[in-house]
């Protein structure tokens, strides 16, 4: 389900969500479609799209679970410890032997509502893809198995040769350099297409530069960025 919410920042437009929803900030994703940074007379301004994959639920009986599971530290073990994550393992290493790739699967980390797989092959830039989309793609079919076995909220996160990291840098690179770019010309700049996560990452660099503002543009999952000066449409 898709909901939206306001605030004078990120954090606040998150935490609202969480309130509201009554679930925990980790169990959805979260969508920046504008951001506004504050000024002299104008409050800052940052919109988002929250995706849950459950219908909210009120504050249950269950809560102090919940909030022992997130207490609860999670170690970094080299081999998977439940059936779930075993399964996942041995689903991801067939889907990439199906490709006609080899590769050793493991599990990278595991936070409450969240699990990172890694992949360790010799085909890891063709297994990535351009810009991450064969990755991307094997991510969205993972996480659509672990929804046939039962874990809806559980979000899978595959990775290969820390490209995930390596991606975001890029990214937060990407972000300055547009908003130079932004204020040398006095014209707004729309970047390529991007997933979710992605945007984040741009309108989260750019939030606390007081001159420039973000907007996501276009409609499914992959839109665009426009970075811009403030004010200016």
């Amino acid at each position: 389900m898709i909901y939206e919410f306001e605030g004078k920042t990120e954090r606040e437009a998150i935490e609202l969500a969480a309130q509201e929803l009554g679930l925990d900030t980790s169990s959805f994703d979260v969508e920046i479609i504008e951001n506004q940074s504050g000024g002299l007379f104008k409050k800052g301004k940052v919109r988002i799209r929250v995706h849950t994959k459950d219908a909210p639920r009120q504050a249950q009986q269950d809560a102090p679970e919940e909030k022992s599971e997130k207490q609860e530290r999670h170690d970094v073990e080299p081999i998977p410890m439940d059936d779930f994550e075993r399964k996942m393992v041995e689903w991801t290493k067939k889907v990439i032997e199906h490709m006609g790739y080899s590769s050793d699967v493991s599990v990278a980390f595991r936070e409450p509502k969240k699990l990172g797989l890694r992949i360790d092959t010799e085909s890891a830039s063709i297994l990535i893809g351009k810009k991450g989309r064969n990755i991307d793609a094997l991510q969205l079919l993972a996480n659509v198995y672990a929804g046939t076995l039962g874990h809806n909220d559980m979000k899978i996160v595959l990775d290969s040769e820390n490209y995930r990291l390596r991606r975001e840098e890029a990214l937060v690179r990407i972000a300055y350099e547009t908003a130079e770019e932004v204020r040398r010309s006095g014209r707004s700049v729309l970047l390529e297409p991007m997933n979710p996560f992605e945007r984040r990452i741009i309108h989260t660099t750019l939030n606390d530069i007081i001159d420039i503002e973000t907007k996501s543009e276009g409609e499914g999952l992959m839109k665009q960025v426009r970075v811009m000066l403030k004010g200016r449409k």
